[in-house]
């Protein structure tokens, strides 16, 4: 499989500059690098995205997450391997991702409290912006078909 075109922020590096400034605002908001690289990952197979399902295992790698984790971040709240805090960023980065499957608040109050009982505002708010930078990357992916194992730059 071959990419329709480059990545649109590749192409655009005004907005590479932005995304960049996104992710090192993401990583000062105190959420342990591995559960953002979870979330990623749940985002993208949600999405359906290979490129970022495979650079976000890869990732998730070299911030020490383990073989076991990564097999089943798909069916978290069935396996035994993860937080509560985990748990509760996972749920909160599938309801941001499927806003339209539920009728009415897309993210609950019971959720949010939950999210809240683990994550401070800065937490929260890194949190919430890698979701929305995943789903932003995931449909630019899906757009111009990026295979897996694409690397940018």
């Amino acid at each position: 499989m071959k990419a329709r075109m480059k990545n649109p922020a590749m192409v655009l590096p005004d907005a590479m500059k932005g995304i960049q400034n996104l992710y090192k605002a993401v990583n000062k908001g105190g959420v342990p690098q591995q559960t953002l690289e979870l979330v990623h990952m749940r985002v993208s197979q949600i999405n359906g995205c290979s490129a970022c399902v495979d650079s976000g295992a890869r990732n998730a790698k070299k911030a020490g997450e383990t073989d076991e984790r990564l097999w089943s971040v798909a069916a978290w709240r069935e396996a035994p391997y993860f937080s509560d805090a985990e748990r509760a960023a996972l749920a909160l980065a599938e309801a941001v991702t499927r806003l339209s499957d539920r009728q009415g608040d897309a993210v609950p109050d019971e959720l949010w409290d939950e999210v809240a009982d683990h994550y401070d505002e800065e937490g929260l708010s890194a949190l919430i912006l890698w979701v929305a930078t995943t789903n932003f990357f995931n449909r630019l992916n899906a757009t111009i078909k990026e295979p897996a194992g694409a690397t940018w730059g």
